[in-house]
């Protein structure tokens, strides 16, 4: 249909006007949720129930405040009368964001993208219509009066008539210049993506995506958040859910996402914070936090932990009772050490046992001269003092930050708990220089808390969450898998990553590897290989360099065969071509990230703004000129990069290759190239 077309001019009216049937229904959702929790509605419940209910009144009113301005949907799906189309036949459904409707039992005017119908918009094709007789796309555009957006356009597709054709309005939405954190991708989600956000849940369920760059795994990922909080929301709200990114900056990017789905308040963090019992005041050098993160490191901490169980020079245990003493042997007290120490127990669960145990033995000998005792009886002898401190002779009490200090400052210490482990040079890496006088003033570095955190998990397991999100999930160490895998000992893992940008000394070779010390090993590892976003001439420069990476990692390729990639040598003044090539991406839409090595910055910087060039750090989602250092660019992207001499970028640090492949697949439009030295690739 043309834009001339009277049938579109028609279906363009009464799109419309339901669309703006739907935005008054949506207020009226709005103002019922909100009068629901202040009015406390449904008086029937109480106690725990009326807890439940008003988290989840307040929870729906505050998604419902806080959903962006924008299309209330995007597809309608028109069933055929077809026996394949079951019980929505002849029916026809708008697909959008969240469920709107009129009133609780009438049918919806917007069926949610998660719900089960909605997965023929996204799977269905004119090899296997799903009962489809025609799929329409909407197109939008910014509301001219101020308010949402205008439906510009619509495309249908005939699916039920064997039509196939490419998406114009998906293609427009997916090339859409970039300026501000990430949007969602509801609206043109592949079905290879599909596959993966619907994907079931379970500690047997969890997944592992490999996705080249530009195929949207983190999009795929926090998708298949909002999905599993839609499918399973007791489950996943009962033990949480928790997105886990690489720094603040990616957190930043991505924290629009989740709330423009009508998903608010799920908990989105970085290691560092979620195991951060300490500030980071330290530093280590490369050799030494590669041992502190290797994986032999948990064997050692547990030996450090469990030397300070000893039962050598325990004697008999006395314990007066009124006119009576009772007594227990010292070989049945070493006996009880010793078996609960078998049993493998949490440090702190096992003292508790061991104090148990021989309150039980005092009570035996109890009741076979006066009878059973009471419970009162049992509470007296627990707390009493030789009680005490016969446990805090055997197991005593400790604090995981006082077996770091003592394993880091004495080398006897740990040469007994690394003994086989680790050798003399990687012993001599550990040992603080200068220690502390107590774990009080100790500097911790990001890898001590890492430390710390396993330690704090062999005394108690923390308390876990249902599904965990991790993304980057390449540039974990084997310690810090570990450290997440404490947290997901009962919950489902989606893992999100790309081992050709594994840019941390100790990133994962494979995912095997790196499952295994996430504590799942059978999850199953999904490769995306097709980009949507990078366009094919920045994928095929990727995939040259790729071949020089060491990673078995499928080649990506792209769809996109509208973007621009240029090489410019400098045969002078790199940062002259730098201000240069920045005003030429200034004429046109879209982002430009400046991405040069964190050494050459400040260099640049000062070059663009003498050239009166505003630029903003990366931190600053909305500005048009970003400023990047390559150590910070991961999961960020821009219309157009300006990459700044790939030979500095490599030599930077030992995968330095790496991060010029990171750097060089950031671009969603356009890539420059300026160089000075040779090329690395």
């Amino acid at each position: 249909m043309t834009s001339a077309d009277p049938a579109l001019k028609e279906s363009l009216h009464h799109e419309r006007a339901h669309h703006d049937r739907c935005r008054t229904a949506l207020a009226a959702m709005v103002d019922g949720a909100q009068e629901h929790v202040v009015t406390g509605e449904d008086v029937s419940a109480s106690g725990a129930d009326a807890a439940v209910l008003g988290y989840r009144l307040r929870s729906q009113a505050k998604a419902m405040r806080e959903l962006p301005e924008g299309p209330l949907f995007f597809g309608r799906l028109d069933f055929s009368a077809d026996a394949d189309a079951g019980d929505h036949s002849e029916q026809s459904y708008h697909i959008g964001r969240l469920r709107i409707t009129e009133a609780p039992a009438a049918p919806p005017l917007v069926v949610d993208w998660r719900a089960p119908v909605s997965r023929a918009f996204y799977q269905a094709s004119a090899r296997d219509p799903r009962g489809v007789a025609v799929r329409r796309r909407f197109g939008w555009a910014a509301g001219s009066r101020g308010d949402s957006a205008d439906l510009t356009g619509l495309e249908d597709e005939r699916l039920g008539q064997g039509e196939s054709r490419v998406s114009g309005i998906v293609a427009r939405e997916i090339e859409r210049p970039r300026v501000g954190p990430m949007r969602d991708i509801a609206a043109t989600i592949q079905p290879e993506q599909d596959d993966l956000v619907r994907g079931g849940i379970g500690q047997s369920e969890s997944v592992c995506v490999q996705g080249a760059p530009g195929t949207g795994k983190t999009a795929v990922g926090l998708h298949r958040a909002a999905y599993l909080l839609y499918t399973h929301p007791q489950r996943i709200r009962r033990g949480g859910l928790l997105i886990l990114g690489p720094n603040r900056t990616f957190l930043t990017y991505i924290g629009e996402v989740l709330p423009a789905l009508g998903e608010t308040g799920v908990r989105q963090s970085t290691l560092q914070e979620e195991i951060g019992r300490h500030p980071v005041t330290g530093t280590d050098g490369e050799g030494t936090a590669l041992v502190k993160h290797d994986a032999r490191m948990a064997e050692v901490l547990r030996r450090a932990l469990y030397a300070h169980v000893s039962s050598r020079d325990v004697k008999s245990l006395a314990v007066k009772d009124g006119s009576y003493q009772w007594r227990v042997g010292a070989g049945e007290l070493v006996g009880i050490v010793e078996d609960v120490l078998a049993e493998q127990p949490p440090y702190a669960v096992g003292r508790e046992r061991v104090r148990t145990r021989a309150v039980r033995a005092l009570q035996l000998r109890a009741e076979r001269r006066a009878g059973p005792q009471p419970n009162a009886w049992v509470q007296k002898i627990s707390r009493a003092r030789a009680v005490g401190a016969y446990v805090d002779a055997v197991w005593p009490r400790v604090r995981p930050e006082e077996v770091v200090t003592q394993l880091l400052s004495e080398a006897s210490v740990l040469r007994r708990a690394a003994d086989g482990l680790l050798d003399d040079d990687e012993q001599r890496a550990l040992l603080w220089a200068k220690p502390p006088r107590s774990w009080k003033s100790a500097r911790w570095s990001a890898a001590d808390l890492v430390l710390i955190d396993e330690v704090t998990g062999l005394i108690e397991h923390p308390e876990g969450y249902g599904h965990l999100v991790v993304d980057e999930a390449q540039d974990l160490s084997p310690m810090e898998c570990r450290a997440i895998a404490r947290r997901a000992r009962f919950g489902s893992l989606t893992v999100l990553g790309d081992l050709a940008q594994g840019t941390t000394p100790w990133a994962a070779r494979s995912w095997g590897t790196a499952l295994g010390h996430l504590g799942k090993p059978d999850a199953a590892v999904v490769p995306l290989t097709t980009g949507f976003r990078v366009p094919e001439a920045v994928v095929g420069l990727a995939n040259r360099l790729l071949e020089r990476l060491d990673v078995d990692v499928p080649a990506g390729r792209s769809l996109r065969t509208d973007g621009e990639l240029r090489v410019r040598k400098a045969t002078g003044d790199v940062c002259g071509v730098v201000v240069e090539t920045v005003r030429d991406a200034l004429g046109r839409e879209g982002s430009v990230g400046v991405v040069a090595a964190d050494a050459d910055v400040e260099r640049v910087g000062a070059a663009l703004e003498a050239a009166g060039i505003e630029v903003a750090g990366p931190d600053q989602l909305r500005a048009r000129v970003s400023l990047v250092p390559a150590g910070l660019v991961k999961g960020l992207e821009y219309d157009h990069v300006v990459a700044v001499e790939p030979a500095a970028i490599a030599e930077a640090e030992a995968r330095g290759l790496h991060r010029l492949y990171v750097v060089l697949t950031r671009a969603v439009s356009r890539l420059d190239v300026v160089h000075g030295r040779p090329l690395p690739f």
